[in-house]
């Protein structure tokens, strides 16, 4: 799916890579893939590699590099180092030596250093090893991608808007088939699914890393902002619905549209997916039910699966049903047999989004009879 957009924006030599894709082109496409990408949670600018044996090179290579070129020493830095297959000992001592080589090379530039802060640091920097090759990136986003601006209220763990977006691109839909989410939680797929439906870049509400770079070109990003406010369309009302059985969470739901312009553009209601039917003769429904950590919410989740299936099979014949789930469970209490099985991860928790093409009265698994 990255690759994908990254196609269209215009960027070159796309290619695969460990966690996620590599490209090539201007810093045009560098601002392009911030506001336009909807699955993406970083964009990385790739500033040095080197081969190394030991963090001594590390060190060496980090001071060795142009970062008083890169951004002005009054900007404040954090240092994120991952690594597959490293031998060093410690990440987070390599992380300090190469944030020490980085003040080092300012040091002797400029003769003093940027400042440190975790929390809300104006430069991220990112170092990736394996076995013995480490490179260097500037973080040109800033705060992850999936955070849009968009999000007023948050209920427990909500998904997050990046996988929520590529799940919606996985069921292909568009409109103006008819989406449902019958259990829409604070709302993030129906505000995923709008802003798609919309035209709405998603990061065009909110600020980006590259802003604090030293060559950011000013003029460049506001004609891009400028094109991408431009071919947005008015929030007409959408075939887009939504519904939840708690009142509280829906109260999330209805002040995250609100805070996207979306208010009048989507129907919500509180309803229990089990007592309602579907909003029209066919569509897409789209849900991430509910993940029990405990034993008794697992037990609650066991009951509410056969009753889902039945529901799904008796009210929602000529519908394309996509469930989200990391409870490998409900794919053997649902009852349904799914046409397609797609691994995902929300994080580090390893997922599924089954997909149930739901035919009345076809859809059932034959029970097995003891001879």
């Amino acid at each position: 799916m990255q690759a994908d957009e990254l196609t269209t924006l215009g960027a070159r030599e796309v290619t695969p890579v460990d966690g996620g894709v590599a490209f090539s082109g201007s810093f045009a496409q560098c601002y392009a893939a911030n506001l336009e990408s909807r699955v993406a949670s970083r964009v990385l600018w790739q500033v040095g590699e080197t081969g190394y044996r030991g963090e001594h090179d590390l060190f060496e290579a980090a001071r060795a590099l142009a970062w008083p070129r890169h951004f002005d020493v009054r900007r404040t830095i954090r240092v994120n180092v991952s690594a597959i297959q490293s031998p060093v000992k410690s990440l987070d001592f390599v992380t300090l030596r190469v944030k020490d080589a980085v003040c080092d090379a300012f040091r002797a530039a400029c003769g003093s250093r940027p400042d440190v802060d975790t929390a809300r640091p104006d430069v991220r920097i990112h170092v990736f090893l394996t076995r013995d090759r480490a490179t260097f990136y500037l973080d040109t986003s800033g705060d992850p991608l999936f955070k849009r601006g968009w999000r007023a209220r948050t209920g427990d763990a909500p998904l997050r808007e990046n996988l929520a977006a590529g799940i919606l691109r996985l069921t292909q839909w568009a409109a103006p088939t008819p989406l449902y989410d019958p259990m829409c939680g604070s709302g993030t797929f129906l505000v995923e699914a709008a802003m798609m439906a919309l035209d709405v870049a998603p990061g065009a509400g909110r600020s980006f890393a590259f802003e604090k770079l030293e060559n950011f070109e000013v003029r460049q990003w506001q004609a891009l902002g400028e094109k991408a406010r431009a071919r947005r369309k008015a929030a007409t009302t959408l075939p887009i619905h939504g519904s939840d059985k708690s009142g509280t969470v829906l109260g999330l739901a209805r002040a995250n549209l609100e805070a996207a312009g979306l208010g009048q553009a989507i129907r919500i209601k509180q309803m229990d997916i089990l007592d309602g039917a579907a909003p029209a003769s066919s569509g897409i429904l789209v849900a991430n039910p509910p993940y029990g950590e405990r034993q008794a919410d697992k037990n609650e989740l066991a009951e509410l699966y056969p009753k889902l299936g039945n529901v799904l099979k008796q009210r929602y014949a000529g519908w394309t049903a996509y469930l989200f789930t990391a409870d490998m469970q409900l794919a053997k209490l649902i009852g349904l047999k799914a046409s397609k099985r797609t691994p995902l991860y929300n994080g580090a928790l390893e997922c599924r989004l089954f997909e149930y093409r739901l035919v009345a009265g076809s859809m059932r698994r034959p029970k097995s009879v003891d001879s």
